[in-house]
């Protein structure tokens, strides 16, 4: 019987025996049992894809079980040989990152290991770990931190991302004496490498060739590495690839290795197809037709540029349109506007409407907050409405009146830029239960000051202007909370003592008078009648129109006749308001607010009146209703005089007409 010693000795000779031959081929790795972490996979057609279109990851892919690389007698490295082959195909040509890495390993866990230039072996100073590491990497970015002698190389790393030797990814051929060619290792190709170490000489050489060259006679690097006291005896053997900001997929398609012998070649057969990619050739063609093409349709561009600018020289002397010379305020640069609004972001947005999107912005160059108005590139109106807007607001000037400060136009885009409105439109604060609601006191005040820019509007200026949608939402609040009246891309200009052209009827619904769906003339009378909706619904609380109410309360107007009716008109005062306000000036202004909406425009006060009413230079009329229109011209020439008053005169007058008012208000568009 052999002594247990003498046994122990033969177990322990053939498991080193064992280990010093060990050798395996992989032609695809469809059946291959491999340690995969990060990343890596293996396709079902039998890749190895070390990384694919993440970011900032890392895939690393070894032998299942450790290798014996050192002889356990003598205690030197053992040579090794392998072959391999791989693929880098990047999304984007010029754009990649960072290659990959055959490796030899004490342990493969890499958790320690950051992805990018440190290719999922390394990190910043490698001090988290004590593996002992040697890497044969091929390397597609130069990182002068590690001393890379450019973006296409082969190196050698020893515990560390900087190489102890490297060489420019090249193949030898013997074709006519050229000797070393380039080779790509980005090329989206399958390209072949052979690693080999001699423990005799301790050479280690690196061959690298496309797939279709036999393996050249002269490697691409061959170095002098003593592995003996870089190794432990028991090493693992395998792949680590990385990528940073750029989309790169890292392929290996078969491997081969041996210990103490020549590897076996690879089965180019059997092996797995990379996923489809366009050719280098077919990219460089497309490139070079679209450049052709490119360049054909500057070489227009230009002629057309030229012919165009010399035809505008020779019409104009400047580029700005006639009206723009004649009536335009500044003219504000395209970029200054961008770059206040932010870029006319959704977070800069105050308000939007069918005249178009209104926004935020601070000038760049002086703070100045600012609101401007991008018009709608959909309205039917376009410019027509703009230089509508540029000719009655450009020179008006008024306290009540929302300045504009000016304007910009490129190419289709049209642009108003106003004097921003710390607290926003009237209409936030009376209607939808408002955080803030307006005292008695300022809804008056701000009546008045309405009222003051409309008789500017009808009076007061070298035009008569007609606004043509006055209502709450285009009622605007300073920062001391003063009304201005804004949006005037309605409006219309005509000269004082001229007739008013037909127009399209257009405003908004329930501030609309009658007689316009008749003659489709906007006049100051049609202006005054929407100004009585404005009074109604500031001192009621609520909108001209509330399709939601009981049927009988739809229109306002009505409402607050049946209340007038009834002897109880301070009934239809807004509710929130509780009696917090001057009786005598609540009665004012909704018997005013039922006066300018009168059905009949003759009968309805023009804004000369208005103002002193508010003003209580003059009393509201009460008159019977045959003399109603005498009277009413009579008053606004100055004659106040000893004016007889009866509420049941006026509200007989409003009674037959009530129904006619419902119907005026319900038209418009």
């Amino acid at each position: 019987m052999f002594p247990m010693n003498m046994i122990f000795f033969l177990i322990l000779t053939l498991t080193t025996v064992s280990a010093q031959d060990a050798d395996f081929t992989y032609n695809g790795f469809g059946a291959a049992k491999l340690r995969l972490d990060g990343i890596a996979e293996i396709t079902p057609n039998g890749l190895l894809r070390l990384t694919d279109t993440r970011l900032l990851a890392k895939g690393h892919a070894f032998y299942p079980s450790p290798l014996r690389f050192r002889n356990s007698t003598t205690g030197k490295a053992l040579s090794f040989s392998t072959s391999f082959i791989f693929a880098i195909v990047p999304k984007y040509p010029d754009l990649f990152g960072h290659g990959l890495a055959f490796v030899l390993a004490h342990s493969v866990d890499l958790s320690y290991a950051l992805p990018s230039q440190y290719l999922g072996l390394f990190n910043a100073n490698n001090s988290d770990s004590s593996n002992q590491i040697v890497a044969i990497e091929f390397d597609t970015n130069m990182n002068p931190e590690f001393g890379d002698i450019d973006n296409n190389h082969v190196g050698i790393d020893v515990s560390s991302p900087r190489s102890i030797n490297s060489s420019h990814a090249a193949y030898f051929t013997n074709d006519n004496g050229a000797g070393f060619k380039n080779l790509s290792l980005v090329s989206g190709k399958p390209i072949q490498a052979w690693i080999e170490y001699s423990h005799m000489d301790g050479l280690l050489n690196v061959t690298l060739a496309p797939i279709d060259i036999p393996k050249p006679v002269v490697p691409c690097l061959s170095s002098n590495v003593n592995l003996s006291s870089l190794i432990s005896d028991d090493m693992y053997v395998g792949f680590s690839s990385s990528v940073g900001n750029f989309i790169t997929c890292h392929y290996i398609l078969g491997w081969s290795f041996k210990l103490n012998g020549r590897v076996p070649a690879l089965d180019f057969s059997r092996l797995p197809s990379l996923p489809h990619t366009p050719s280098k050739s077919s990219l460089e063609s497309w490139k070079i037709g679209l450049l052709i093409i490119l360049s054909i349709l500057l070489l227009l561009i230009i002629i057309i540029g030229i012919i165009f600018l010399v035809k505008r020289e020779s019409k104009f002397r400047e580029v700005f349109e006639d009206w723009e010379l004649e009536y335009g305020p500044q003219r504000f640069c395209y970029k200054d506007l961008f770059l206040a609004t932010m870029g006319f972001k959704d977070q800069q947005l105050l308000g939007a409407g069918g005249f178009g999107r209104v926004y935020k912005g601070v000038l760049p160059k002086t703070d100045i907050q600012v609101a401007v108005k991008q018009v709608s590139h959909e309205s039917r109106q376009g410019i027509s409405e703009f230089i509508a807007e540029i000719v009655s607001i450009g020179r008006l000037r008024h306290r009540n009146l929302a300045q504009l400060l000016g304007y910009c136009r490129r190419k289709g885009e049209l642009l108003l830029v106003y004097e921003f409105m710390t607290n926003g439109s009237l209409d936030k604060f009376l209607f939808n239960q408002p955080k803030l609601m307006l005292s008695w006191g300022r809804r008056f005040h701000i009546i008045k000051g309405v009222a003051s820019a409309l008789y500017y509007l009808h009076e007061g200026w070298e035009k008569v202007v007609v606004h043509r949608d006055i209502k709450a939402s285009n009622i605007l609040l300073d920062d001391q909370m003063n009304g201005r009246v804004g949006d005037f891309g309605l409006a219309r200009l005509y000269d004082h003592g001229t007739d008013p052209q037909t127009t399209h009827v257009v405003g908004t619904l329930g501030y609309l008078a009658p007689e316009l769906s008749k003659t489709g003339k906007a006049t100051t009378s049609t202006d005054v009648f929407a100004f009585g909706g404005f009074l109604l619904e500031v001192a009621c609380g609520r909108r001209p129109i509330e399709i939601r109410a009981s049927e009988e309360d739809v229109v306002l107007v009505d409402k607050v006749l049946k209340y007038w009716k009834a002897g109880t008109i301070l009934e239809a005062g807004d509710p929130n308001l509780g009696n917090e306000y001057i009786v005598e000036e609540m009665e004012m202004v909704l018997k005013l607010g039922l006066l300018c909406s009168h059905p009949n425009s003759n009968s309805r006060p023009p804004m000369r009146l208005v103002m002193r009413i508010l003003e209580r230079d003059a009393p509201l009329p009460e008159i019977s209703e045959d003399g109603w229109n005498a009277e009413i011209s009579a008053m606004a020439e100055g004659g106040f005089d000893n004016i007889g008053m009866s509420d049941g005169s006026l509200l007989n007058m409003f009674a037959c007409s009530a129904s006619t008012t419902e119907s005026a208000l319900l038209t418009g568009r």
